[in-house]
């Protein structure tokens, strides 16, 4: 029998790099190719965008609650309960809710386009497509990694006032202070400075998140059980391309806004 050649695992992931290059010219050549499928498009922003707003008000309502709650004794000990808004909003439009929003839709968004894309290469869907003529990487693809990269910032934005919203209630809880007090308090603490790198750097959340999706999908392999491993190292990886993200955004903002 011949023994087995096993490939060392720092070559894998060389040669898993080279995929991932490589899927991305071919992505970004597919975009100025003629005939933009317009209707697979708006289909994918309502379901990334519309089918992924609830989950992402509840989160960002709880994450706004939570941080007031768990701010508060420590301002009032230092008798700074007055910084309470002040202190949520720079936190949450800064950091804290555009992380959070994205690691949420790295679970939903990346698992369901993994598993989706993985079903269809397992149902020889995939190859169908490329036989008949059609552009499996423009219809499916390109499609999905727009949608993601325009829809993640504007859950963002949502997400960022409902959090707001829900740190105004839990205010509330303990103190007293009126809608009006609590929003001149918050925008008044905020600059075009916090809000410009945040939206930015959810811009290539979103894009992370689609192509991790689309490329674990396309490269799944041909058993049935693929398609939960597709899923499932879909979000991993979003996950961890997120903070790598992240790491670096909040060192060239540091930089260039925040000396």
């Amino acid at each position: 029998m011949a023994e087995e050649i096993t490939i060392p695992a720092w070559k894998k992931w060389f040669e898993d790099i080279g995929d991932q290059v490589g899927f991305f010219f071919k992505f970004f050549k597919n975009i100025f190719v003629g005939g933009f499928e317009w209707s697979e498009f708006v289909r994918q922003c309502y379901e990334i965008g519309y089918r992924s707003m609830m989950l992402v008000g509840i989160t960002s309502f709880i994450m706004g609650v939570v941080l007031i709650l768990q701010l508060r004794p420590t301002l009032v000990a230092f008798g700074a309960a007055s910084m309470l808004p002040k202190t949520l909003s720079v936190s949450f439009i800064r950091e804290i809710g555009p992380v959070i929003i994205a690691i949420i839709c790295a679970g939903k968004i990346a698992s369901s386009i993994g598993a989706e894309l993985g079903s269809m290469k397992v149902n020889e869907q995939l190859d169908a497509m490329e036989v008949s003529g059609a552009n499996p990487t423009q219809y499916l693809v390109v499609t999905r990694i727009i949608a993601t990269t325009l829809m993640v910032p504007i859950l963002s934005v949502i997400g960022d006032a409902i959090g707001l919203f829900g740190g105004f209630l839990a205010l509330n809880i303990r103190d007293s202070i009126s809608f009006q007090l609590y929003f001149t308090k918050v925008i008044a603490a905020l600059d075009f400075t916090d809000f410009l790198p945040a939206f930015i750097k959810t811009i290539f959340f979103g894009f992370a998140i689609g192509f991790v999706g689309c490329y674990k999908g396309f490269h799944s392999n041909k058993g049935t059980e693929s398609v939960g491993i597709a899923a499932n190292s879909a979000v991993v990886t979003a996950s961890l391309w997120i903070f790598v993200i992240d790491a670096i955004a909040v060192q060239i903002t540091s930089l260039l806004f925040y000396k």
